[in-house]
């Protein structure tokens, strides 16, 4: 059964699972669904049709579910997803969808948003992504699994960020950043290869290297256009599940260009 404080309000409706706890001061909405083993510490307000799964821990004045921050919502029945062992910390905001993005936000398994950090309307985020401190996270964003973005760091409308890469602290990612990729400066370059996040999660050597020598050819010095470059890569390296990964990114396209180095900058400070 859930541990319900007197002083939280819980609608009529809401399902809650077993050994939820349920802080003081919080709110629960009517089509609200929270996982067993979940706990909302105090002042939390879960709103909207939001579903959120097992052991999640949310803190005090986290926002969660209320209708999205765009002006052509008309109140449209959106969803709000969020997965597995989420932490949400303290001042947290997290939108559902709208109708021109699908109707649903989500977020995947084990993922840790920090104090103050926002998830606007149909954002589609992985697993084991970490949003750190102040975090700014736009409409339609696609953010990949492992996803590590710094503090005060913000990811422009559209924009998708591959699994596994790394954008730095106060980074204003404006276009798309590729798996693996690493994301820096107050409008942001591609400065290179994630190297420390491949390496702490155990990626071999072989692959490491493979993805060094492509992405050379496919931002250092050189003639051709980037699908010239994306064909030659995926020619010269295709078969390592690595450079494989960040071809079909490519190729996939997005409704923003592509974040590269900065003119006059190595394309390989990985």
């Amino acid at each position: 059964m859930p541990d319900i404080h007197p002083s939280a309000v819980v609608a009529d409706g809401a399902r809650l699972g077993d050994g939820v706890v349920v802080g003081p001061f919080c709110v629960i909405g009517p089509e609200v669904e929270i996982g067993a083993g979940s706990s909302l510490k105090s002042h939390v307000v879960v709103e909207g049709r939001t579903s959120i799964g097992e052991n999640a821990q949310i803190f005090p004045f986290a926002s969660i579910g209320h209708q999205p921050q765009d002006l052509k919502f008309k109140g449209e029945k959106s969803r709000l997803v969020i997965g597995r062992n989420a932490l949400i910390r303290e001042n947290v905001t997290v939108n559902p969808g709208t109708e021109g993005g699908g109707l649903v936000t989500e977020i995947g398994d084990r993922c840790a948003l920090l104090a103050g950090s926002h998830v606007a309307h149909d954002c589609r985020i992985g697993h084991d992504v970490i949003l750190v401190n102040n975090v700014m996270v736009a409409g339609h964003v696609t953010i990949g699994d492992f996803v590590i973005m710094g503090g005060g760091s913000a990811a422009h409308q559209f924009v998708r960020i591959g699994a596994h890469a790394f954008v730095g602290g106060l980074t204003g990612l404006e276009n798309d950043l590729i798996p693996y990729g690493l994301a820096m400066g107050d409008r942001a370059s591609l400065a290179g290869l994630n190297i420390v996040g491949l390496r702490r999660r155990g990626f071999e050597r072989e692959a490491i290297h493979a993805l060094r020598h492509a992405f050379r050819d496919l931002f250092g010095e050189g003639a051709g256009t980037l699908k010239d470059r994306v064909d030659a890569a995926a020619t010269a390296h295709g078969g390592s599940p690595l450079v494989d990964e960040v071809v079909a990114f490519l190729r996939a396209g997005g409704d923003r260009a592509v974040c590269t180095p900065r003119a006059g900058e190595p394309g390989s400070r990985g």
